[in-house]
């Protein structure tokens, strides 16, 4: 009972991370489909499935994987 009592707790903290999480992963999924986006490697598979499987992987390809960031 005091486990769940401590989860009750934390849960107004934690619902904001997984859904500002949640709402990026969608936005670099979107990104990267775009038919002129271009990535560093050239393989958007392999950017999807970083920004997907790996916690805050989304923020590695904001930083690393666009390819043209600093021409828009």
């Amino acid at each position: 009972m005091e486990n769940f009592t401590i989860l009750m707790d934390l849960l107004p903290l934690i619902i904001p991370v997984v859904l500002i999480d949640l709402f990026f992963k969608i936005y670099v999924i979107i990104d990267i489909l775009k038919e002129d986006r271009m990535v560093k490697g050239g393989n958007k598979i392999v950017w999807i499935v970083v920004s997907m499987v790996v916690n805050f992987g989304w923020v590695i390809y904001l930083i690393f994987g666009k390819d043209e960031w600093w021409m828009q």
